[in-house]
C-alpha cells in the first residue's frame, strides 16, 4: 500500500471515531496488544461443540440431538434473512426475491436432510432413546413459530374452524389462543392444555406474542402488497414466493411426517404417540393444518388440494 493510501485509510479510520466520541489513536495502541483472530476463535467451535448432551448411553441419540441443533441455527438465519425484508425500506423486486430465495435454500436444505434422520438412525435405538424425551416435543421451536409470524398475516396462522371469529381487531392474545398449532395441545372444548403446551407458552409466550405485534404489519405477505402493482406482478418474485410457500408447508411438512411415520407408526415398536403426546398423525399433515402463507397467489383448485397428493 503506498504512502497515499494509507494517509487515506488513517483519515477514513480518524473520521470513524469521531463520529463514535472516540480517541483514534487509544484504538490504534490497542491493535499492538490484541492477539490476532483464529478460526475457532471466530466461530466458538469449543462452545458450539460442547452444547451436545445425551440423555443416555444410545450412540444414535448424538445424531438426533446434533440434528436438530443444525435445525435450529438454520432458522436463526431464517429469521435473520427475514428480518432483512421486513425492515427494508424502499424494498424493490430483486431484493426481495433475493433475499426470499435465500430463505426458500435454507428450507430447502432442511428437507433433503430429513435423510438423515429417516436413514441415519436404527429404529430400535431411536425407539429407547425417544422415551426418554417426553413430554418434550419438536413442537416447541420457538424459533419456528417467529418464522411463521415473520411470514404471513395471523388470519392464514389460525385454526380454520375458528377464522371466521378473527380479525385484525382481534387481541393478539385471543388469535393467540386459535393457532392452527394449538390444536396439538389443547381441548378446546375443555380448554385444558397438555403439559407441553402449557410449558411451551410459560417460557416463550410473551416473546411469541411481542413478535406477532411487531411483524403485523411488516411480515413477508403485508410486505409483498406494499410493492408497487408492478413489482407484484414480476413472475421472478411471485415464483420465489409461491415456491417458498409450497417448500415451507407442504414439502418440509410432508418429509417430516414420513419420517415421523417411520419410526414411530411403522416401526411395530412402541404405541405410536409423539413424545409430547399430540395427535401428530393429524396436526402435522398439511391437508388439516391448512396453513398456507400467501393464498392469494394459489388458484383456487390448488387451494382446495392443498397437501392433498394429486
Amino acid at each position: 500500500m503506498n504512502s497515499e493510501n494509507k494517509n487515506s485509510l488513517l483519515a477514513a479510520i480518524e473520521l470513524k471515531y469521531q463520529a463514535l466520541n472516540q480517541k483514534t489513536d487509544t484504538q490504534l495502541e490497542g491493535l499492538l496488544w490484541s492477539k490476532p483472530i483464529t478460526y475457532w476463535d471466530y466461530i466458538q467451535t469449543d462452545a458450539l461443540l460442547s452444547l451436545q448432551t445425551q440423555r443416555t448411553i444410545l450412540p444414535d441419540e448424538m445424531v438426533f440431538i446434533m440434528y436438530h441443533q443444525v435445525n435450529e441455527l438454520i432458522f436463526k438465519m431464517i429469521l435473520w434473512e427475514m428480518k432483512q425484508i421486513s425492515y427494508k425500506e424502499n424494498i424493490d423486486a430483486l431484493f426481495f426475491t433475493e433475499r426470499l430465495m435465500r430463505i426458500s435454500r435454507y428450507f430447502d436444505m432442511l428437507t433433503t436432510s430429513f435423510s438423515i434422520m429417516g436413514d441415519g438412525m436404527e429404529v430400535e435405538q431411536y425407539m429407547k432413546f425417544r422415551n426418554t424425551l417426553t413430554p418434550a416435543s419438536g413442537f416447541q421451536s420457538a424459533q419456528y413459530r417467529l418464522i411463521e409470524f415473520s411470514s404471513t398475516d395471523l388470519i392464514n396462522l389460525i385454526d380454520h374452524r375458528y377464522r371466521n371469529t378473527i380479525d385484525r381487531n382481534t387481541s393478539y392474545n385471543f388469535a393467540f389462543e386459535h393457532l392452527y398449532w394449538q390444536a396439538a395441545g389443547k381441548d378446546y372444548a375443555s380448554g385444558k392444555k397438555s403439559f407441553f403446551l402449557d410449558e411451551f407458552e410459560k417460557k416463550y409466550k410473551n416473546i411469541l406474542l411481542d413478535h406477532m405485534e411487531e411483524y403485523n404489519t411488516i411480515n413477508i405477505w403485508q410486505k409483498f402488497k406494499q410493492l408497487p402493482k408492478s413489482d407484484q406482478s414480476n413472475p421472478e418474485l411471485i415464483q420465489a414466493m409461491r415456491h417458498y410457500d409450497y417448500t415451507v408447508n407442504i414439502t418440509w411438512v410432508m418429509e417430516h411426517l414420513n419420517t415421523a411415520k417411520k419410526y414411530i407408526d411403522h416401526s411395530a415398536i412402541g404405541n405410536g404417540e409423539a413424545t409430547g403426546g399430540s395427535d401428530w398423525k393429524k396436526y402435522m399433515h398439511p391437508k388439516f393444518q391448512r396453513r398456507i402463507f400467501f393464498p392469494d397467489l394459489w388458484s383456487t383448485d390448488e387451494l382446495e388440494n392443498w397437501g392433498i397428493e394429486m
